[in-house]
């Protein structure tokens, strides 16, 4: 990455959620979650600063109460992305790249953020994570997202279907043996003036169909670059989800 290049996390946080309400205030380990994920944001190198992006009031106090610093944005973004986008317009100063970091995943490691930094040039329109899938249950979970790539590492399509179909092994137990199926991490980073067009493409065919706003973008012409982590990513949609990683 070019040491020219200024980066801001934006995490953005919606107290309203169907399955979790107040899902950013839940303590883990003593600390909220929303805590949490700035904590991990803050304490990577690669960003110039870390901003929360919420539409509620408990949780632009309880930001500004562990020392963080909030944006106020309106509560009917349909995205994460259009969240992003207003907070970074309220910013009083500009920066190269925005990186949208899950607010929701408080276990988020530096070295994944790092990873995206890393491949973030002038000439990068947008770039997302991806992981190796090494598991069965993953690979054939219509909740978990699947991504091609191309030789240069820029994702061709998302679905949340398995894919490519691997015609010649119609044992699916063997799909793993004989291909690299890449799952989709939702973190995104994008390049400001990219943000601002994507913001105000209308819903694609698409993404209505696979319910993954990225499809949009790609329907559009736009370039996702990629890059691959190791890391395993660990999400919280449900007080079930929560329970079970406090276990772990």
């Amino acid at each position: 990455m070019s040491d020219r290049l200024s980066i801001v996390a934006i995490i953005p946080a919606r107290y309203a959620s169907t399955r979790f309400p107040g899902k950013p205030l839940v303590h883990i380990n003593g600390k909220p979650m929303i805590q949490c994920v700035y904590d991990q944001a803050k304490s990577t190198l690669e960003l110039d600063e870390v901003i929360v992006a919420t539409d509620d009031d408990r949780i632009e106090e309880e930001v500004i109460r562990f020392g963080g610093k909030v944006v106020r944005t309106l509560p009917e973004h349909p995205s994460g992305t259009d969240r992003c986008f207003e907070a970074y317009q309220k910013l009083n100063r500009s920066f190269d790249f925005i990186i949208n970091v899950q607010g929701d995943e408080p276990f988020i490691q530096p070295d994944q953020i790092r990873s995206l930094a890393s491949i973030l040039t002038k000439d990068v329109q947008l770039a997302t994570l991806i992981k190796k899938i090494e598991d069965e249950e993953t690979l054939f979970n219509p909740n978990t997202p699947k991504v091609l790539i191309n030789a240069k590492g820029e994702a061709i399509y998302f679905s949340r279907q398995t894919i490519p179909y691997l015609r010649q092994y119609p044992d699916k137990s063997d799909w793993l043996k004989h291909h690299t199926f890449y799952k989709h991490i939702g973190m995104y980073a994008y390049r400001p003036d990219i943000l601002k067009k994507i913001t105000a493409l209308k819903p694609s065919s698409l993404e209505l169909a696979e319910s993954l706003e990225q499809l949009r973008w790609l329907e559009n012409g736009y370039t996702i670059q990629t890059a691959v982590t190791t890391i395993e990513t660990i999400g919280i949609d449900t007080p079930e989800d929560l329970k079970r990683v406090v276990k772990l």
